[in-house]
């Protein structure tokens, strides 16, 4: 009778026990109040994960547009993404310190500005995907092509003046 007696107590106990850790794990688990990772902290992982060739998690870093845009690129060079993700991170494999400064962000975007392996500083852009911020290497990617169409666009422009014609005649000699 007393040994019953002990194995229900015991048994009561460590359902007490079970109970508690399933609480606090589904307490964990919903995050309650919990704010999403910066995009600071974002990058801090991503770069992370770089060093480590973790691209299941530099995916889960990734914006949906940027996965998007990956993907086409994977198809077109007849490579699995995974392929293209690891070849195409931030920063080439031979950089080593990685810095980071003036974070901004303003609603559901943000940038962050990041050292390139040549000393220069590179502003990022993130978008927030299911209150989480990822990297936006499609926006990236999108303003580069902007700034180079602008920097075409002057560069003509400056042609054309150099070039102009006269728009009056000029005198003609008997």
């Amino acid at each position: 009778m007393i040994i019953r007696q002990l194995f229900l107590f015991i048994e009561m106990r460590l359902l007490a026990i079970f109970f508690l850790f399933g609480v606090s794990l589904l307490g964990v688990a919903c995050g309650t109040g919990s704010a999403p990772a910066s995009p600071l902290e974002t990058m801090k992982t991503y770069t992370k994960a770089v060093k480590a060739k973790d691209t299941a998690t530099m995916k889960l870093l990734l914006s949906a547009d940027t996965k998007k845009m990956l993907e086409q690129e994977a198809k077109s060079q007849n490579v699995g993404l995974d392929e293209v993700v690891k070849r195409e991170t931030l920063f080439p494999e031979s950089q080593k310190v990685f810095e980071f400064r003036n974070e901004k962000i303003e609603g559901d975007k943000a940038t962050l500005e990041v050292k390139n392996s040549y000393g220069q500083w590179e502003t990022w852009p993130f978008v927030k995907e299911d209150d989480q911020w990822k990297i936006d290497k499609k926006g990236y990617a999108d303003r580069l092509m902007q700034d180079i169409e602008q920097q075409n666009d002057a560069a003509i422009d400056e042609i054309m003046k150099q070039n102009q014609i006269p728009t009056e005649p000029s005198p003609q000699t008997p």
